[in-house]
């Protein structure tokens, strides 16, 4: 049974081998709807305010493509580092030693998200949608995941 269940921990590249494949799609995507918007902006040479303030708004979209295949790079990384093989060379920050390097990444990565979704609500503000309460929302789980993370450092130092 032990032989069993330790071979069974190579059932976890199906989710590494998904997550690649997730984290690939969102990155060409992101890399593919940058091309096309840089290309329309020049296609229209329209030089405004407001076309400016749009296309800031769309760049700001496609980061968040970019930071969303970056997490699931993240999760296909940590998850077959901790499950089939520590034989992969990445930089020192990337290197996932344990379920709990893999879960302070991510939500490092979460909290640049969620800043990031609010900066596009901002940035794309008309003046009458009200975003105190989403911003106090955001504030308050990146507030929450902040505190979790120096819980986690903290305990870990001692």
């Amino acid at each position: 049974m032990s032989t069993l269940l330790g071979a069974s921990r190579f059932l976890v590249i199906f989710a590494v081998i998904g997550a690649l494949l997730a984290a690939t799609t969102l990155l060409v995507y992101g890399f593919m709807a940058t091309a096309q918007l840089i290309l329309n902006t020049i296609q229209a040479g329209e030089l405004t305010r407001k076309v400016a303030k749009g296309l800031s708004l769309e760049f700001i979209e496609i980061i968040d493509l970019f930071l969303l295949g970056t997490v699931f790079y993240i999760v296909a990384i940590g998850l077959y580092e901790l499950f089939i093989s520590t034989n992969v060379k990445l930089p020192s920050w990337l290197t996932i030693n344990n379920l709990d390097d893999l879960k302070n990444k991510l939500i490092a990565v979460v909290i640049v998200v969620l800043g990031v979704l609010f900066l596009g609500q901002v940035v794309s503000w008309d003046g009458e949608r009200d975003l105190l309460g989403y911003g106090v929302a955001i504030a308050l789980v990146i507030g929450a995941l902040s505190y979790f993370l120096s819980q986690k450092s903290g305990g870990n130092s001692k």
